[in-house]
């Protein structure tokens, strides 16, 4: 079973952090997964949350704040610390890490909450720019968000779903993407199993148990996105 490192190694280090996407990039694991908003001057920024309250010691929106403003504050004492001072990156920031090496990038737009305006070009851009297009899967339950990459160019999609829906590959074809992202109880749902059988590549997650993990395998689910990639291999 193919293995992405939940936004990054974030059973050791603090998610969406440089250092946690640092130590994912020595391992040898299919890939990695990271979440995008976007600032209020238009940069691109990785970190799960609307709200900058749970992983750093500000509070706010990152849709209000500058990057500059964002830059200010200490994202990784919530985590442990000794990863004081660790900074919000910029998603070219971690591209950067990950530029010579094999992995996949699975980056996750978060529009399913705010919508930002031009995200998806903006994240084309600076994927494009770092010649890494054809290593990139983007996700987002906002599907709409992914009719519209899927527009502005050929690059692999996927929708994510955390409840079930029936005919999901049939979904899947309609809207012309790659890949389902499901949460692992929906994976062991029939209508799922029956998109695997008609050949859908599907993707799990957040799975952090061997047994979990196999079950998944069994049923044919190609990847799944862990916190402790390395407890797997």
């Amino acid at each position: 079973m193919k293995l992405f490192a939940h936004r990054g190694v974030s059973k050791h280090y603090p998610e969406n952090t440089l250092a946690s996407f640092r130590a994912a990039v020595k391992l040898p694991i299919e890939g990695v997964e990271l979440d995008v908003h976007m600032t209020s001057d238009g940069e691109v920024v990785v970190i799960h949350d609307e709200k900058i309250n749970r992983t750093s010691n500000g509070k706010g929106f990152v849709k209000d704040k500058t990057l500059a403003e964002l830059r200010t504050y200490d994202f990784g004492s919530w985590f442990h610390k000794k990863f004081r001072g660790e900074k919000i990156p910029t998603l070219r920031e971690v591209l950067e890490i990950f530029k010579h090496t094999n992995h996949l990038i699975n980056i996750e737009l978060k529009s399913d909450v705010f919508v930002y305006a031009g995200l998806e070009e903006a994240v084309l851009r600076e994927v494009t720019a770092m010649g890494m297009q054809p290593r990139i899967i983007i996700s987002s339950f906002d599907h709409a968000a992914i009719v519209r990459m899927k527009k502005l160019a050929p690059i692999a999609c996927a929708v994510l779903f955390s409840n079930i829906i029936l005919q999901p590959n049939e979904y899947r074809k309609a809207l012309g993407i790659e890949a389902l992202h499901v949460s692992k109880y929906v994976a062991k749902r029939k209508p799922i199993r029956e998109a695997i059988e008609q050949g859908a590549v599907v993707r799990a997650y957040t799975v952090n148990n061997k047994e979990e993990a196999q079950q998944l395998a069994n049923v044919g689910v190609e990847a799944i996105f862990t916190d402790d990639p390395e407890l797997f291999l």
